[in-house]
């Protein structure tokens, strides 16, 4: 059971020496994942399918951005440079009747507050507007009621449109998307959320502010554990233990005071370095599993300690997490400097390796331009391995499966 205090000083003292040696070995090699997870993660996309991209009115997509701005940074924005980069991309189709898939560029995570949080109680509205559009204008939503079609939906709990698990889960996937496959950054097993067939990707985080705050890859990791975010949510969770159910909370009673971990609710400007002097990063779920410190851990070689039982993580057939992170039950919290002070220094060694391989990095990371391997690439690799669909995916005339009056009453207003 952890202490939820200091270890001996001495101890303490010798792990934090041992870890900045492993980092300054680990600085002087890299290592390729073997085997099929090498592979999938190299893959190219380029000519194996194509896409066909909608065009929309300016007011599902460009004008959104053009109101707000700050789309372009928060984690949601995938969904804007994913469109972006089809739009100039080699496995792009102006012709229909040759597409694999069918792309719909709609920014739901664009209605933010005065405080950047994306509102999504008019994303469902705003989907079904556009899946109208389609459906009146071209043939080919009809003829598989969407099921050759994909929607990147970047919501704390995807095509849930909620941001609290409880009513999310109670809205269930919006039903006309039940046929299309999902892209997005939720992923927990059997989880109502989570669709059959769905592309876990990672969330959008900054990837040229990324790179502007690179230290030298020399640089000792003096920090054993770290972490800087929110442990309790008092605004929407005033009573305390449904926010994170409970498990940041636990972090800060149990280790607050633990020589050994860094970990404060304070962001300071030298967060991106101080990531990179660490051994370990927590990154624990908060409203939902998933949080930008996956890609922050993985793109500056911080072990990433997932605290989100039951996540499904991003890419998971081509990065592989089991190696290169370290997995922690949510009951096993308070037992964290057991956990983390016991792993051998030749396994940490090998999580450093894999983590500074460049194509591990890459693969987390949605750059403009856009660059082979990057999560763009990953994404269409996902959807190559879903090539050829099956013939249930077209209805036969007349047929149909979706109920376009299903759903909540305020979901089926116009937009």
């Amino acid at each position: 059971m952890g202490t939820g205090g200091a270890p001996a000083p001495a101890l303490a003292l010798a792990l934090l020496l041992a870890c900045a040696h492993v980092a300054l070995v680990a600085a002087q090699d890299t290592e390729r994942i073997e085997g099929s997870a090498g592979d999938v993660l190299e893959d190219d996309p380029v000519g194996r399918l194509k896409v066909y991209v909608y065009e929309l009115p300016t007011k599902y997509n460009k004008k959104m951005v053009a109101k707000d701005s700050r789309c372009l940074s928060h984690m949601f924005a995938a969904e804007i440079f994913m469109h972006r980069f089809l739009l100039s991309s080699a496995i792009r189709t102006l012709n229909p009747e040759e597409a694999d898939w069918f792309y719909t560029p709609v920014y739901t995570t664009c209605d933010l507050t005065p405080w950047g949080h994306p509102l999504p109680f008019k994303s469902p509205r705003i989907m079904r507007s556009a899946i109208q559009f389609i459906s009146k204008h071209w043939p080919y939503w009809n003829r598989t009621e969407g099921a050759d079609h994909f929607f990147v939906v970047p919501h704390d709990f995807g095509a849930c449109f909620h941001y609290q698990e409880e009513k999310a889960i109670e809205r269930g996937v919006l039903p006309l998307l039940r046929r299309a496959t999902l892209v997005q950054t939720f992923g927990q097993k059997d989880h109502v959320c989570l669709k059959e067939g769905s592309i876990t990707i990672p969330p959008y985080a900054p990837p040229q502010k990324m790179k502007t705050h690179l230290v030298p890859p020399e640089t000792p990791r003096s920090i054993f554990v770290y972490f800087r975010g929110l442990f309790y949510d008092t605004a929407n969770d005033p009573e305390g233990g449904y926010y994170a159910r409970g498990a940041r909370a636990s972090v800060w009673e149990n280790f607050k005071n633990n020589p050994l971990f860094d970990i404060s609710a304070d962001h300071p400007p030298t967060y991106y370095e101080d990531m990179q002097r660490a051994v370990f990063c927590l990154c624990p779920l908060g409203w939902a599993p998933w949080s930008p410190r996956l890609v922050e851990a993985v793109v500056f070689g911080c072990i990433p300690v997932i605290i989100a039982d039951d996540i499904v993580l991003p890419f998971a057939d081509a990065i592989p997490w089991e190696e290169i992170g370290v997995f922690v039950a949510e009951d096993d919290v308070p037992k964290l400097d057991t956990i983390l002070t016991s792993i051998p220094m030749e396994v940490i060694l090998r999580k450093q390796r894999l983590l500074a391989n460049p194509s591990m990095k890459q693969a987390m990371l949605f750059p403009q331009p856009a660059q082979p391997g990057d999560a763009f690439h990953q994404i269409l690799n996902g959807l190559v391995r879903k090539l050829p669909h099956g013939k249930d995916v077209f209805l036969k005339p007349g047929q149909k499966v979706l109920n376009w009056t299903e759903g909540p009453r305020g979901d089926l207003k116009p937009w």
